[in-house]
This record gives C-alpha cells, sequence and structure tokens, in this order.
C-alpha cells in the first residue's frame, strides 16, 4: 500500500493487524514499558516491519531506539520513517546514497476532530480545502492535509534537527495526480549542509478506508 507512493530505492513493510500477545523487541522494552496495550500493540509491530525492512538493506536485527522527539534512530547509513494508525503499521527506509530523507504517515479516513482543522491549516489552505471538497466529497481532505504535513516534518526533522509545525508549511494538493507540495514558510536551513529545504514534495492514497502519504528528498 504505502509502497506505491514510493520509489523504488525505498524498502517497505507494512501490517494490518498485530500478531496476539507479541513481546516488545529486546532492548526496545523501555520504550513502551508505561503505554497502554494498543499503543504498545502498535509499537510493537511497527518496529518490527521497520526490522524486516532494514533485514531486506542488509542490516542484522536489532533493537530500534528513539531519539528525542520519539523519531526512530537508524542504523548508520540509512534514512528512514514508521507510522501506525488503528488498523496500519508500516515502516520505510532507505540508503542515504539514494535519499536524503523519507517521511510517512498512516490516519484512518475519517473527517478530523472537532478543532483540529483550524490547528493546522495556514491562510489559504481552507479554502483550499473547500474547493477540493467541492470537486470530489468522498475524500476527507482535511484529514488528508494533516497526514502530509505529517509525514513532511518527518522527512524534515532528521535534516534540520528542528520542529516544523503546522503552521510552518504552506500545502497545495493536486487531486488527480495524488501527489502535494508543502512550501516551507520558515528557515529551511539543513544540518548536513544540503541545500536549504524551501520545498517538499510528496504522494497521496486513499484506499482501505486509510490515507496514507509519503515524502522523500533525494540526495
Amino acid at each position: 500500500m504505502i509502497e506505491t507512493l514510493l520509489p523504488p530505492a525505498v524498502v517497505t513493510v507494512h501490517a494490518f493487524s498485530d500478531i496476539p500477545g507479541e513481546a516488545p523487541y529486546p532492548g526496545e522494552e523501555d520504550l513502551v514499558a508505561k503505554a497502554v496495550e494498543i499503543r504498545r500493540r502498535e509499537f510493537v509491530t511497527a518496529r518490527r516491519c521497520a526490522r524486516e525492512a532494514l533485514g531486506k538493506l542488509g542490516h542484522a536485527p536489532a533493537p530500534i531506539r528513539s531519539g528525542p522527539r520519539r523519531e526512530p534512530v537508524w542504523p548508520a547509513g540509512v534514512v528512514g520513517s514508521i507510522t501506525h494508525c488503528a488498523g496500519y503499521r508500516a515502516a520505510a527506509v532507505a540508503r542515504d546514497t539514494d535519499l536524503a530523507a523519507v517521511g510517512i504517515d498512516a490516519e484512518p479516513h475519517d473527517i478530523l476532530p472537532e478543532g483540529v482543522g483550524a490547528a493546522v491549516t495556514v491562510r489559504g489552505e481552507p479554502e483550499l480545502l473547500r474547493r477540493l471538497g467541492r470537486g470530489n466529497p468522498t475524500v476527507h481532505w482535511g484529514r488528508l492535509l494533516f497526514s502530509a504535513k505529517e509525514s513532511v516534518y518527518k522527512a524534515w526533522y532528521p535534516l534540520t534537527g528542528r520542529w516544523l509545525g503546522f503552521e510552518d508549511a504552506e500545502l497545495s494538493i493536486d487531486p488527480a495526480a495524488g501527489t502535494f507540495t508543502a512550501r516551507v514558510l520558515v528557515d529551511g536551513t539543513r544540518a548536513d549542509g544540503g541545500p536549504p529545504l524551501t520545498e517538499l514534495h510528496g504522494r497521496w492514497l486513499v484506499a482501505r478506508g486509510l490515507i496514507v502519504t509519503a515524502v522523500t528528498v533525494p540526495c
């Protein structure tokens, strides 16, 4: 599912359900020691997906720890992203010689909770969502915008080491092509010395009651 949104250099693994009673991988137990059961199951399955994807790149199984903003810490030479929501868990990884960053997100295909829309949109986006809704009312465009910005952040943070709020990026969405572009509204200087991030490009898909989005940054 998520693999259709990403270039061949990206290895993806996903799951639509959990293995009952599956324990956290050794070395990751503390990361979910205080989590509620549903959160623990999501974490365990998503991390298993990530380990399987890393295995396809030649990496031996190992704990995948979390960084300061709970982002997965990948082995040297790897970029990647993890997502999980009700009914879906997925991981995407690539060699850093093929891509500078990748971000993925999945959300239930449903309306956003009350009040969230105003918090995640910037000037111009509410009209964009209304226009998209008039053209295709079967898609929950607000939730899609939310997911796209989550994917943007997941690609942004590893390259900059800085927070990117929902208000710090303005989206355009192409409903026919299944693509989106995020125009960054803050300083996009990268910590690795690469070209500043001024725009990030991604793809989206609605299927099986889910919205999935993905962003890649070329080397």
